[in-house]
């Protein structure tokens, strides 16, 4: 990946206690690696990851979500888990954080559980997505055309299903976040 595709572009990647380890750390790292500043936004002081079936690291948290403003970023990354987005879905300030970058055409990349913080922002009907099979029908239900796809772009909007799609999602993410998709 080059390293200097992201160069100056900085990246929210917000995220509730139980997000999946992986899906946070490996986009984390790609996108650092091409070059962008990756801040981790949540309202915890700082985050316990989930991996596979059970709790594992701490993950610090760079900004407060009461402090964070979507117009101080370039793109928005929501990594899954079955915990994560299920409570960030609940949580009025998630959501509108979350609908800033859709309102400014900004470029969101979301995983796993990840999309279902987008459709609480009811922004997101009539596009093209993918998530964990699990959610395929309340996907359906929000108006989303659902692919079972490894990765799937429209306009601005990167989604994977689970790990195993993690270097096509963090490929796709990084040319999207970088603008050349």
């Amino acid at each position: 990946m080059n390293s200097s595709q992201l160069t100056g572009k900085k990246i929210a990647i917000v995220a509730e206690n139980g997000f999946e380890e992986v899906e946070l750390t490996s986009p984390k790292q790609a996108l650092e690696e091409a070059g962008a500043i990756v801040h981790v936004i949540s309202r915890q002081h700082k985050l316990k990851a989930w991996d596979t079936d059970h709790w594992s690291i701490e993950m610090p948290v760079d900004v407060s979500l009461a402090q964070a403003d979507s117009n101080d970023y370039d793109a928005l990354m929501i990594p899954g888990g079955v915990l994560n987005p299920d409570k960030m879905r609940l949580e009025k300030d998630y959501i509108d954080f979350a609908a800033g970058f859709l309102k400014q055409d900004k470029p969101v990349a979301a995983i796993c559980h990840g999309p279902q913080l987008l459709i609480e922002t009811g922004m997101v009907k009539g596009r093209e997505m993918t998530s964990y099979p699990s959610l395929k029908t309340d996907m359906i239900n929000a108006g989303i055309h659902w692919q079972d796809k490894e990765v799937v772009k429209d306009h601005r909007l990167v989604t994977s299903r689970s790990p195993k799609d993690l270097p096509a999602f963090n490929r796709e993410m990084i040319k999207e976040f970088a603008g050349h998709a």
